[in-house]
Formats: C-alpha cells, sequence, structure tokens
C-alpha cells in the first residue's frame, strides 16, 4: 500500500482501487481532503526521525554558507579557484600584519611615566637590564637599559629630575645637550613606548642598540647651551698689538 493509501486508510477512507465498470468513482473534496490529510501528517509518529531543532539550524546555516560561497565564487573572475586565491591571500596579510605589529592593543592616550615609585640609580638599572638579557628577556631588557640611559643622564645633571617625565620627554630634551645623538634617543624612547605600552616584543638587537647608546652617551661631553660666544677685549686687541 503506498504513503497516500496508508493516509486515506486512517482517514477512513478507502484507499483508490482499479474500479470497473459498473462502480462509481470515490472522491473527496480537495479542501477537506488536504485538512485531513495536514491532520493526519501532522501526528508524532511521521516524525519520529525528523532532525532536532540544533540540527535544523546547523543545515540552514551551512546551506547560507553555501549559498553565500556560490555568489561570491560566480562574481568572482575565474569562478570558485580565483575566490579561494583571494581568499589565501587575505589570510596571509592577516598573518603578516599580525607577525609584524603583534597583537592589537587599545592605544595610549598619553605616555605613563618611564619610571616607577621607587627611585634606583642607574648603575642599578644598567644591571637590571644586563641580567634581563642573560636570560634573553629582550623586553624587560630594553625596558630597565632606557631607564638607565635618563637616570644617567640626570646624574650627570643632564637632564633635572622630575617625576612624571616620559620617555619621548627625556629624549627631547637630552637631544639639546647631545645634539649628535638625538636622532637615537628618539629612537629608543619609541622603542620603549612600543614594548611597554604599544604590546610590541622586544628582540635582541633592539636591546644592543639601546646598549650601545648607553656606552656611547658615557663617553660623550654635552654641549652647552645659552653661553654667548668670546670676543677679544679692546684692551687685549692693545695689549696683541
Amino acid at each position: 500500500m503506498t504513503a497516500a493509501g496508508a493516509v486515506l486508510s486512517r482517514l477512513g477512507a478507502a484507499p483508490l482501487l482499479p474500479r470497473t465498470g459498473d462502480e462509481p468513482p470515490v472522491t473527496i473534496p480537495r479542501d477537506p481532503a488536504r485538512e485531513a490529510a495536514e491532520r493526519e501528517l501532522s501526528k508524532p509518529m511521521y516524525h519520529e526521525n525528523d532532525p532536532g531543532l540544533f540540527q535544523r539550524a546547523l543545515d540552514r546555516f551551512w546551506g547560507w554558507v553555501d549559498d553565500l560561497f556560490s555568489a561570491a565564487s560566480g562574481a568572482t573572475p575565474g569562478g570558485g579557484l580565483g575566490l579561494l586565491v583571494i581568499v589565501l591571500a587575505v589570510l596571509l596579510l592577516a598573518a603578516a600584519l599580525w607577525w609584524r605589529l603583534g597583537t592589537p592593543h587599545r592605544a595610549a592616550t598619553s605616555a605613563p611615566a618611564l619610571f616607577d615609585d621607587r627611585p634606583r640609580s642607574a648603575a642599578e638599572h644598567r644591571a637590571a637590564s644586563e641580567a634581563h638579557a642573560d636570560r634573553a628577556q629582550w623586553t624587560q631588557a630594553v625596558q630597565e637599559r632606557m631607564r638607565a640611559v635618563v637616570r644617567a643622564l640626570e646624574e650627570r645633571a643632564l637632564l633635572d629630575p622630575r617625576p612624571g617625565r616620559t620617555a619621548d620627554e627625556a629624549a627631547a630634551e637630552a637631544g639639546r645637550t647631545l645634539p649628535a645623538h638625538t636622532d637615537r634617543l628618539r629612537s629608543a624612547a619609541h622603542a620603549f613606548d612600543d614594548v611597554t605600552y604599544g604590546g610590541r616584543t622586544a628582540d635582541e638587537a633592539a636591546y644592543l642598540r639601546l646598549a650601545e647608546l648607553d656606552r656611547d652617551l658615557q663617553n660623550t661631553r654635552p654641549v652647552l647651551t645659552g653661553a654667548a660666544p668670546t670676543t677679544p677685549s679692546s684692551s687685549s686687541q692693545g695689549a696683541a698689538e
């Protein structure tokens, strides 16, 4: 017996059988037949093997994804292969940016102070930096070496000790008395900001550049600013004559 015949049998109607020539046809009006069939097919026994709500949602989602990719591949030159090439290119670009820029972090509205609350000497910062470098902790080594640079300039009276000074401010102020190292001081301050507040990771090369700058600054004589050039006096000129 067919499915339709089974439904009609449950509805109390005789299944459709071949008619002989003298039997009247058995007919059911369209609307009552449809309503009766809907009531019958809505019974739980017909839906025991239907997929659950999660499976239906998952099927609909994957159908939407399939339609989306079909539409995209139809609009992309080269069809599906061209779409695959574009997706791979985007993924490679994202990976390159992630590797170059590091984990995204919210940018600070203003750079925090260079030093913490506990004052330490330049020698202490320098020793801490070298200890971090021995353990290949390059980020901490760069931070401590920059603090050693600034503290050494304060100890030499090339910078006024000022709480709350940032690395950029220290580099700008020190560049006025050490003009030969202005660019290197600025680069060191940027490296400090990148690893401290920008989420970047320092490497050995960054530490070595900063350590070299620290050694060079210790052997550099400052340029005095604001000193007027001296000119020979009239009495000296007369004596020379």
